[in-house]
């Protein structure tokens, strides 16, 4: 579990590989990740957008950026949590992802809350630590 906290917004991470998505022979690394928004602060506040960078094994780049997330712009009251499911397919057995939401708080004042970096392993491939 990856986490990381960010004006009392903690972001929770569990990555995981989708062996039936994949198709190693193919050069189709399916990852799929748990996303935890815990507001543990004494405001509320809105998930506007979200920003990620990808990198796969060879260091090659992909910026994602969008309204929400999963299709929700979820509104979080102190205390509240928001969890949701999502995915990424890689051309390599492995990357990183590492990423930013934009949030709004109840008087309109936006910020951003950092996203862990959290890396993407296939459990067939062997593990190189860089």
């Amino acid at each position: 579990m990856y986490k990381e906290c960010t004006r009392s917004i903690q972001i929770s991470v569990e990555p995981f590989y989708v062996d039936d998505q994949s198709a190693p022979e193919h050069n189709r690394f399916v990852f799929g990740y748990r996303i935890q928004i815990d507001n543990q602060g004494a405001e509320t506040v809105q998930l506007i957008s979200r920003q990620w960078r990808i990198t796969d094994g060879l260091g090659r780049t992909m910026e994602v950026r969008g309204a929400g997330v999963v299709g929700k712009q979820p509104i979080l009251r102190p205390g509240e949590t928001f969890e949701y499911t999502s995915g990424t397919p890689l051309s390599t057995p492995s990357g990183i992802m590492v990423g930013t939401y934009e949030m709004e708080s109840t008087n309109g004042r936006r910020f951003d809350v950092e996203i862990p970096a959290f890396s993407l392993d296939s459990p067939h491939q062997p593990v190189q630590l860089n």
